[in-house]
């Protein structure tokens, strides 16, 4: 039998009184590929961070082709052949593909061989089977094109054991086909990989085995031919699922809230038409690059439409800044967390009260605290946030708290519409089905509710009507009860005409 290039056993780590690791083992061979999943929370990055340097673990060893060996930074790994990649890309945008391939070692001697290293990059990327210049600027490169670099960097260290982190998470269907490709290449290369994806149609294709976590723990091990996608649901969540999307609630349709005529931005979207009814969930559909998150930014204010004309509750308005938006009553839950949803460096509390912090201002300009506290505790336990304090910083929550955090925010406006950009993109199975559960709650309150998401089961499983969207153009717009993954598909990709859509 083979031995494990690495292999982690019965690894613990703490931090103060949470156990964040509990007794986890798990074995990578080489030229194998190693599916990890597990609901946000289940401790998949803290193992991945000890494998790779940045933690050290409370208990337990690590071993590397059988001997043990103690990890204690990122440099010390990659000289031991372990590297990881992650869902969004580390690259130098002012360097080019070759400069950014190498720009990790420290073994050439201090003069660059300039002729060498470009010939060896062409090398690197030709053996993935891609197509790249090795000297054009990384900041040109798309997200699948940095994460090629980043790949190749891995090599030109003699990666033994690589980790992708949530890889496809940004990526067009076309790019997650050319990152399987070299994924498969890599194995054929007798690389380890350590596959990490919330998509489990995508470990089904790629994995060999699927070790599941939950909680800190280990769970189970099992060949990729063994398991079925129920089992592991059940297994990362704890629970049997028969739907996990659960059952969409036939809704009785409501009066207008919002009346869109016309819409356009130059160069971006042209001659959006649709209302949503109060209590009504409207979904956007369509492929990237389709301008649907646009729409939702004219809608907020962010980047205002160049004309077209917009009625609230029965009135014309104009939305040119969040603060005229947030005033009548429209809320915009960001696909970005990092950028447009949340301060990560700052508390629950700060980040639940941040749209809404006038509403705790004493009459000298001073916070009350207690008010404040009060908010931020019954939105975590309304909203199930899963961490002991809401004094916690948001950039140690999981991806699936992070996104319940912002969503605390805006639903503390109380929304009259909420516009919800890719609600459960990065998060887990058992996340996402309280985020839906939490999106139909809203509507039975008659809260009007417009999700814009890529993933068509979901679109399918909450949406009462779905607006689809192709290259700037809206294409046509389905009751829910007539809509399939095909229909929606083909107005996508632009294979049916609008008027075919009725």
């Amino acid at each position: 039998m083979k031995t494990p290039v690495m292999e982690m056993k019965s690894v613990s780590k703490h931090f103060a009184m949470t156990a964040a690791l509990s007794k986890v083992s798990l074995a990578l061979y080489p030229g194998e590929v190693h599916a990890l999943v597990g609901e946000n929370g289940a401790g998949k990055s803290t193992l991945i961070k000890i494998m790779t340097g940045i933690h050290r673990a409370t208990e337990g060893e690590i071993l590397l082709d059988g001997d043990p060996v103690t990890i204690q930074n990122t440099q010390q790994a990659q000289a031991l052949g372990v590297a990881a990649i992650y869902q969004e890309p580390m690259v130098f945008p002012d360097l080019d593909v070759a400069e950014n391939i190498f720009i990790s070692h420290r073994d050439l001697g201090p003069f660059v061989k300039w002729r060498d290293m470009y010939d060896n990059a062409r090398d690197i990327i030709r053996t993935l089977g891609v197509t790249l210049d090795v000297d054009i600027p990384a900041s040109g490169l798309t997200l699948a094109e940095q994460q090629t670099v980043e790949i190749a960097r891995a090599i030109s260290l003699k990666v033994r054991v690589l980790i992708m982190d949530e890889p496809t998470a940004s990526l067009s269907a076309h790019e997650v086909t050319q990152l399987m490709n070299v994924v498969r290449t890599l194995r054929e290369q007798g690389v380890a990989i350590l596959y990490i994806s919330h998509r489990l149609e995508e470990v089904f294709e790629i994995a060999d085995r699927v070790t599941v976590l939950r909680d800190g723990q280990h769970i189970s091990t099992n060949p990729i031919a063994d398991v079925t996608s129920d089992g592991l649901i059940r297994d990362m969540v704890g629970r049997e699922i028969d739907d996990f999307f659960g059952k969409r609630t036939k809704r009785t349709r409501q009066d207008v809230l919002l009346s869109v005529r016309g819409l356009t931005k130059e160069n971006v979207f042209t001659d959006i038409n649709f209302d949503i009814h109060r209590g009504e969930v409207l979904c956007f559909a369509g492929l990237i690059g389709a301008r649907r998150t646009d729409v939702g930014l004219a809608l907020f204010g962010i980047e205002p439409a160049d004309r077209g004309e917009v009625s609230f509750e029965g009135q014309p308005v104009e939305i040119t800044t969040p603060e005229q938006a947030i005033a009548l009553g429209i809320a915009y839950s960001s696909e970005d967390r990092r950028k447009l949803g949340l301060a990560m460096s700052m508390s629950i509390t700060a980040n639940a009260s941040l749209p809404t912090l006038r509403k705790y201002l004493s009459g000298l300009g001073l916070i009350h605290r207690s008010d404040e506290s009060a908010m931020a505790e019954s939105y975590r336990q309304k909203l199930n946030i899963r961490t002991p304090s809401i004094h916690t910083t948001v950039g140690t929550l999981s991806g699936g708290n992070q996104q319940k955090v912002m969503l605390s925010k805006w639903l503390n406006v109380k929304p009259k519409l909420l516009i919800f950009d890719e609600p459960t993109r990065g998060i887990d199975v058992g996340a996402k089905a309280e985020v839906h559960q939490i999106v139909n709650e809203l509507a039975a309150e008659g809260v009007a509710v417009i999700v814009i998401s890529s993933d068509l089961p979901e679109v399918l499983a909450m949406a009462d009507r779905i607006l689809v969207m192709r290259e700037g153009q809206q294409m046509g717009i389905f009751d829910a009860e007539d809509a399939t993954q095909e229909n929606i598909m083909s107005l996508a990709t632009g294979q049916t005409t609008l008027a075919a859509a009725g």
